[in-house]
């Protein structure tokens, strides 16, 4: 089956916002030779290894694009968008950078295109809906987790109201974890570029 055949117009995503890997946990070798395995059987057109490759990555695809400022809604559709246009592409992809790098310039790209298209920049104001995987400590006291999870949504809410060319660097690197040289290539700028614009976010 070809990738203009498959999916036509829906991807099966897993529940999003569910619990998965959180947002600080590097990945192994072992995930991104997995992935990789996963790609090539992709790009001879097997459509179980992509809906793996969706469950793999598409819960915490949802929490980069909700930290971009889109509502829940529209981020379901902004990652149900960015998986089709990568099942459509897989065939083109190289290997030359990691798949969820790839996969989250894809992501990036199709939020931007998503608000345009409404006459819209990226949200810069936060809602009580944003992604906090990890709400609180179970094992802490009651008043202290609501205590971690006011500073949460404070964070989260600090984060979106950063003008798009500051927030996509401190989501990419200093909340998702990714290396400099990883989010410089999922906003295909250079290292200097990319710390520039990482610098001028921290900025109290």
């Amino acid at each position: 089956m070809s990738a203009a055949e498959w999916p036509a117009r829906r991807v099966a995503l897993p529940v999003m916002g569910a619990p998965g890997r959180t947002a600080r946990e590097q990945r192994t070798d072992a995930d991104i030779e997995a992935d990789a395995l996963l790609v090539a059987r992709a790009r001879d057109g097997n459509r179980d290894a992509f809906e793996q490759l969706v469950r793999l990555h598409a819960d915490r695809l949802y929490a980069v694009v909700l930290r971009f400022g889109a509502p829940p809604a529209e981020a379901e559709e902004i990652v149900q968008e960015t998986f089709l246009r990568a099942w459509r592409s897989i065939g083109r992809f190289k290997g030359d950078a990691q798949f969820f790098t790839w996969l989250y310039r894809i992501g990036i790209n199709e939020a931007k295109r998503h608000m345009a298209r409404r006459g819209t920049r990226l949200a810069q104001v936060a809602s009580d809906d944003g992604p906090l995987e990890a709400l609180a400590d179970p094992s802490q006291s009651p008043p202290r987790q609501t205590e971690q999870v006011d500073l949460r949504r404070a964070l989260e809410r600090a984060v979106r109201a950063l003008p798009e060319d500051y927030r996509a660097p401190l989501v990419l690197r200093d909340i998702e974890g990714l290396s400099t040289a990883q989010a410089a290539d999922v906003m295909q700028l250079g290292e200097a570029a990319f710390k520039s614009r990482l610098h001028r976010a921290r900025l109290p």
